[in-house]
């Protein structure tokens, strides 16, 4: 490969200073995307990652897309004997909403129907308690920006909405279906300009009315990076509304007695308030209330307690922390002589359910699972029952629902997904190592039966609590089947070891989540799976920063690169997207200690001239209103002109997508052009 020549992009002389440090932004010019300028080289850039030499495209186009096939089946939500599910069919381009009952299968909510394009999504939605109507919430051109609609289940007609500014709301029903508590952002003309995406508040809605109406709950006089949720118990009596501070890993909690004040005005008591721990809320069918927390057990416990006294003087252990693995949910069975507590727990990011009596929380076994995997959100009946439902998936097997029943102690297959696929034969094994300060980290690795060094992906992504777990992947199967190695690592700032994990991550120490992913490379390449010259690493959105300052900090290491929707400019994230809402993570560069952090490694800043950095390819999407993308369009550019090497600095921009749900479609073509990039710049043959 010769260097060829990329787009020129003008290097301002712009520095700023920052507590004494002088922080230079060549490429500021490039943040407008209105700009003539930026347009121009954009559509550039466009023209030079189409004709990049990626030979492998098309193949890789058709096994993902034949892998995605196998469609898809949601977890059932009861409400009495109607059951509502999401499914999508091999040929269908998004999931569809269905309910079930005496009348048989019909669809609720269509995306493809409410718009042929593909581009709308179907973000959530919550059945009333009774399951007479349905809140639901959609969003077009990826822009994630939920606009809120009521339907009659019955007759499938509209009776409310659109509710706009609805972004991440929850929906919490009273009883009757006539009103509802959620969460809407205040209107922008009522906000200081740039922070739109912000200020929101805990209303009560009432079917029919104008929500601009509607009565403020809570928020008022809040931190504008507030995320609110609220739900309200079966029975209607009690209403919880939890409060936290952008991502942070804690949370406010209240509650109200709507028997004794009105909905409209709860009276709320404080359950937990300036605490550093995270707390949940169930009103059990037996008067109780099941409290989860983490506080004083990062790996978390479930409580018990009184509603009258919610306060965390009153707790009563009922699940300890477990010294090993990471309580994660939590299912009433009521409807037999014994009741008991199923609890969900991860073990190194694998699943199991444990059987507990309700009432002592002793443990008395456990619930037969598919294998070792990932398990979903365990499902009961409102009303109680002796049913619960999950689902389940691993490295090779698409997402299916299970059925246990705990009178005969069971767990049967409930709903597979509707499509067939082959799936290739590969192996995964979990192998741990030890990281640059000694630390013992995991590591998932799926191979196929092959011996050698072979092309290699390194996935992580290390942040915010969320865990790397098992999981049908068509992409990593076809990079697998093709004669790849896919490994994802369990990187500190992650999920799977519980908060202290999470928190050994994050703010001052988010460097620990870097030579976690250094440590598993050189791992991979000491145990002879991978060379430095075959080895590739692949994240998104926090794991774009990973992988940002994997290449700057070990160019040496790593021969190509795949980073899309990242976060690349650490000094000014939070002035873009939702940045503002991740400072209780990152640390905020208005704060001179953690200005230290974040300079300590932002990838933009530590791009050096002369420096053969890795293949990389840069994708980000137009509609992504989380990270916005000029974080990849400066890094590109400064890569490009630093490059010292011959290896590609690419930039893929999509239109009318965004960072979360896209269409099946969508997503082949994204995947197929990624494993071809990585491919050709590890060696990997594509026959």
């Amino acid at each position: 490969m010769t260097r060829q020549p990329y787009p020129p992009a003008r290097r301002d002389d712009i520095v700023d200073t920052l507590h004494g440090t002088p922080v230079p932004d060549p490429y500021r010019w490039l943040e407008d995307p209105d700009d003539p300028e930026t347009k121009e080289w954009l559509d550039a850039q466009d023209a030079l990652f189409r004709s990049a030499e990626l030979s492998g495209r098309e193949r890789f186009r058709e096994r993902v897309a034949e892998l995605l096939k196998s469609g898809s089946v949601g977890t059932p939500v009861w409400r009495g004997e109607r059951r509502f599910f999401t499914r999508r069919t091999p040929e269908q381009e998004h999931p569809v909403l269905y309910v079930a009952d005496g009348q048989g299968e019909r669809a609720l909510v269509d995306p493809m129907a409410l718009d042929s394009s593909g581009l709308t999504t179907l973000d959530s939605y919550q059945p009333d308690k009774e399951g007479n109507r349905l809140a639901y919430q959609i969003s077009v051109g990826g822009d994630e920006e939920s606009r809120l609609y009521v339907i009659d289940v019955a007759s499938g007609e509209i009776v409310d909405g659109p509710i706009d500014r609805c972004r991440y709301s929850p929906v919490a029903w009273l009883p009757g279906g006539e009103a509802f508590y959620y969460v809407r952002r205040l209107a922008p003309s009522a906000v200081p300009a740039g922070e739109e995406q912000f200020h929101r508040r805990v209303y009560l809605h009432v079917v029919g009315q104008n929500p601009d109406d509607d009565a403020l709950i809570f928020g008022e006089g809040l931190e504008k990076t507030n995320y609110y949720s609220v739900s309200v118990s079966r029975d209607g009596r009690w209403l919880s509304i939890s409060a936290s501070r952008g991502t942070a890993p804690r949370n406010d909690l209240w509650v109200a007695d709507l028997s004794a004040s009105p909905a409209g005005s709860p009276a709320l008591v404080t359950v937990q308030e300036n605490v550093d721990a995270q707390t949940g809320l169930h009103f059990g069918r037996d008067g109780r209330l099941y409290v989860f927390t983490d506080l004083d057990a990062p790996r978390g416990r479930v409580c018990v307690t009184s509603p009258e006294t919610p306060a965390r003087e009153s707790w009563r252990d009922l699940i300890p922390e477990d010294p090993e693995a990471v309580l994660s949910d939590f299912a009433i069975l009521d409807g037999m002589a014994d009741p008991v507590l199923l609890v969900g727990w991860t073990r190194h990011a694998i699943s199991e359910i444990s059987i507990h009596a309700l009432e002592s929380g002793d443990r008395t076994g456990a619930v037969p699972v598919p294998g070792l995997g990932s398990i979903g959100g365990i499902v009961e009946r409102p009303e109680g029952g002796h049913e619960a439902w999950f689902s389940y998936t691993d490295n090779v097997t698409p997402t299916a629902v299970y059925r246990y029943d705990a009178l005969t102690g069971e767990t049967t297959l409930w709903e597979a997904p509707p499509g067939a696929v082959e799936v290739p034969q590969v192996t995964t094994e979990q192998v741990v190592y030890r990281s640059k300060d000694g630390t013992e980290v995991h590591m998932l690795v799926i191979s196929r039966e092959d011996s050698g060094p072979r092309p290699a992906i390194l996935y992580g992504y290390g942040g915010f609590g969320i865990s790397m777990t098992p999981g049908f992947s068509a992409s990593i199967l076809a990079w697998v089947e093709a004669g790849g190695v896919y490994a994802i690592a369990q990187l500190r700032g992650g999920g799977e070891e519980g908060e202290e994990w999470h928190r050994a991550g994050m703010l001052g120490n988010k460097q620990n989540v870097f030579d976690d992913l250094h440590a598993a490379a050189e791992h991979l390449i000491a145990t002879g799976v991978t060379t430095s010259e075959q080895l590739a690493i692949s994240g998104g959105s926090n794991g774009g920063l990973l992988v940002g300052a994997a290449l700057t900090q070990r160019p040496d290491l790593y021969a190509a690169v795949v980073c899309a929707a990242p976060l690349l400019d650490m000094i000014r994230y939070e002035k873009f997207g939702l940045g503002a809402t991740w400072n209780v993570e990152y640390g905020s560069a208005d704060v001179p200690e953690e200005f230290t952090w974040l300079w300590g490694y932002s990838p933009y800043h530590r791009v050096r001239e002369g420096v053969s950095y890795p293949a990389t390819l840069f994708a980000v999407f137009a509609s992504d209103t989380r990270v916005h993308p000029l974080h990849a369009w400066k890094m590109a550019a400064a890569l490009q002109h630093a490059q010292a090497g011959d290896r590609p600095i690419l930039l893929r921009n999509e239109t009318e997508v965004g960072h979360g749900a896209r269409a099946v479609s969508k997503s082949v073509e994204l995947a197929a052009d990624q494993l071809a990039f990585l491919a050709r710049h590890t060696g990997l043959e594509i026959g």
